[in-house]
């Protein structure tokens, strides 16, 4: 009697998230609702005088797209990758 393993491989997902820096107005919904916390504020300025996003570890984003979802200004986006 032949016995064949059937092993299966979970591979994640991996994403990218995409910040416009001269939309982000630096309202912060993003960062403070990134589950992974892969969101932090920018040191340096825009063009308009705001802080925008950046992003710390694109490796670590889970691809919710919460980010995506509550930028009043449409500055950030994530895609999937690979």
């Amino acid at each position: 009697m032949n016995q064949q393993t059937q092993t299966s491989v979970r591979t994640r997902k991996s994403f990218e998230v995409l910040v416009i820096k001269d939309r982000c107005k630096e309202c912060g919904l993003c960062i403070k609702l990134c589950p992974p916390k892969v969101l932090a504020s920018e040191s340096t300025y825009n063009r308009f005088g705001y802080r925008p996003t950046y992003i710390i570890d694109n490796s670590k984003c889970i691809g919710c797209k919460i980010c995506e979802f509550v930028c009043p200004e449409f500055a950030i986006f994530v895609r999937e990758v690979g």
